[in-house]
């Protein structure tokens, strides 16, 4: 294949506003666009390259996925291993726990299915996974497992078919983006179903311009077209944010851009003389490391902060990405790619063996709950520390019915805020004198429901409590107090509204400090609980109101430990068995909830 110096300057177009983008400035709020540019890029040259190493006779499947793999371990290894000890000394267990599980899948190319079952791209706790990027690379090398053994095939056996097969494959998984994104967008973001397309695309792109399209030099639709496509990804970089579903139908304008560049943008072109200047080709070539390096580096300093980063931070952070990345690509992947220098064999010993150093490193940190030991007491009981096992007991309380043994009746409605108030409830009051069932089905006001289960625990309940987490005001909640509130009042039930909880932007930072400075130390907390604070205020009655933060916080500031220094949260939003205990004592008990418990009234 011919080099085309451009496509590396369509990288470093790729590539710069997913790193400003993710330092949060805001000229770059749709930077994420760029790893969609680079899967049309990627899709586009590997496909060339198998083309054409099929129409040699030359191609072998063996030496494709050693070329490929040349290209993407040896940098990533470097990265992971880099990253691994200041994540030692700066995460959360339950962050190292899961930055271990990120490092394992990573490694097998599957860290986009992890996050599709476990994280919210757009959340904050996504800003501080170090690994989270490394979701595109799943998304290719799944796509490589397939696409080059089909050519292949199709190559000898089929190949008329092969660019209807790429077409109507293409249209297929830009509608199964479509549908995945209005249906489950988390998940959609992540997988290769839904991201095929954009693959695809350069793959058709490829077909088209070495077997149907006739070479064109410079002209007026060269131009136009090519400079058509720049404007589509700037206009997608500055004018797209996390509003638009991710990978639906307005992705086809930065992927159409992409594509218009790598078709029209020929030699002599303006579009040409931009994407081949000395700089963007320079960062184009070391736009892989860029790309690697950028998020640890950002994460690491985010987790490391008390409060958020600022941009003259980001500035920094920047600049050492482009020293760290030139030094990679210089001294690490292109020796990796010369086979003169880095024979097979040495490549593979050198790759099993960091393979299953990094894989064994992975592994142990999800078996010790992220080497708990660095914050927490050894002899502590994971289950009261580990989030998911603390939290995800309350699942034990669904049931269908409550037994008629003449307990206080508790139905608690929620998320794992939810789940977080039943702990609070059972580490606080005497469980032998109240019976408590959980639902954790959507809200909605309480006459509205359809479930029958519900509706039953609805009746039956003395007490109906609703705990839910969000960012944002929910206007579901807003339009519910009052009728539901007037539904229980009819009926002779308490009914109560938990607030909302945070812990603060990081509480990493506590790690720093010695076990004997750790108690009571509090953080900020942020704006978007404060306003919905005040808004659960403004539209609840305060004898129905459950104020978490009103209970514990002063002057803004939240606890993050108690007064043996024993961290209440370990993940920002929900609580350890600490924390159930010291909001049950500081929130609970002195609330009107409190006093029905503390009471003892059996059931009315």
């Amino acid at each position: 294949m011919k080099y085309r110096i451009e496509v590396d300057g369509l990288r470093a177009i790729a590539v710069l506003p997913v790193i400003f983008g993710h330092a949060g400035f805001s000229l770059f709020h749709g930077g994420f666009v760029g790893v969609d540019i680079f899967f049309v890029i990627s899709g586009y040259l590997i496909t060339t390259i198998i083309m054409g190493d099929l129409d040699a006779g030359r191609f072998s499947v063996l030496r494709f996925y050693d070329r490929r793999l040349r290209r993407i371990l040896p940098a990533l290894f470097l990265v992971i291993a880099a990253t691994l000890p200041f994540a030692y000394l700066w995460m959360m267990p339950d962050e190292f726990k899961n930055f271990g599980q990120s490092i394992v899948a990573t490694l097998l190319f599957s860290n986009n299915m992890l996050l599709a079952m476990t994280a919210d791209y757009w959340s904050l706790e996504s800003m501080f996974k170090p690994l989270i990027h490394t979701w595109s690379l799943g998304v290719e090398e799944q796509y490589y497992m397939i696409v080059p053994v089909a050519l292949f095939l199709m190559w000898k056996y089929a190949r008329t078919y092969v660019l209807p097969a790429m077409v109507v494959l293409f249209i297929s998984s830009l509608m199964v983006a479509v549908w995945g994104v209005a249906h489950f967008p988390a998940i959609a973001f992540y997988i290769l179903p839904t991201r095929g397309w954009e693959l695809l695309a350069g793959a058709i792109l490829a077909y088209w311009l070495a077997y149907r399209a006739a070479p064109s030099p410079k002209g007026v639709r060269q131009e136009v077209a090519s400079l058509a496509g720049l404007a589509m990804i700037a206009g997608s970089v500055v004018g797209f944010d996390d509003s638009f579903l991710s990978p639906g139908l307005w992705l086809l304008i930065p992927v159409g851009g992409a594509v218009l560049v790598i078709a029209f943008a020929v030699e002599g072109t303006l579009a040409y003389r931009l994407l081949s200047s000395r700089v963007l080709v320079g960062i184009g070539l070391i736009s892989y490391s860029l790309y690697l390096w950028h998020q640890p580096l950002f994460a690491l300093a985010r987790i490391h902060a008390v409060d958020q980063v600022g941009p003259q931070t980001y500035a920094v952070l920047i600049v050492a990405n482009f020293i760290l990345s030139y030094l990679t690509w210089r001294f690490v992947e292109a020796p990796f790619r010369n086979r003169q220098i880095i024979g097979r064999r040495s490549f593979i010993v050198l790759s099993v063996v960091s393979s299953i150093c990094l894989l064994g490193a992975g592994i142990y940190l999800n078996k010790t709950y992220g080497m708990y030991w660095r914050v927490f007491d050894r002899n502590e009981n994971i289950a009261d520390i580990d989030k998911r096992i603390y939290n995800s007991r309350v699942f034990e309380y669904k049931k269908s019915h409550f037994d008629s043994d003449g307990r206080r009746r508790i139905f608690v409605v929620g998320d794992s805020f939810g789940r977080d108030f039943i702990n609070m409830t059972t580490e606080t009051f005497d469980v032998s004198n109240i019976e408590i069932a959980y639902s954790d089905t959507a809200q909605a006001c309480i006459e509205s429901r359809s479930d029958p289960v519900d509706k039953s625990l609805f009746d039956a309940a003395d007490i109906i409590v609703f705990a839910s987490g969000y960012d944002t005001p929910d206007s579901i909640r807003q339009h519910c107090v009052q009728r539901d509130i007037t539904w229980a009042d009819e009926r002779g039930k308490e009914i109560f509204f938990v607030g909302t909880k945070h812990f603060g932007y990081n509480l990493n930072w506590i790690i720093q400090l010695s076990s004997n400075d750790r108690a009571n130390q509090y953080n900020k907390i942020p704006e978007f609980s404060l306003r919905n604070q005040k808004l659960d205020e403004e539209i609840v009655p305060s004898a129905n109101f459950i104020s978490l933060l009103g209970a514990v916080s002063r002057d803004g500031m939240v606890p993050i430990t108690d007064d043996n220094g024993k961290m209440l949260s370990t993940d920002r939003r929900h609580v350890t068995k600490y924390g159930a205990i010291y909001f049950g004592d500081h929130a609970l008990k002195p609330s009107a909830y409190g006093a029905l418990l503390v009471g003892g009234v059996g059931a009315q």
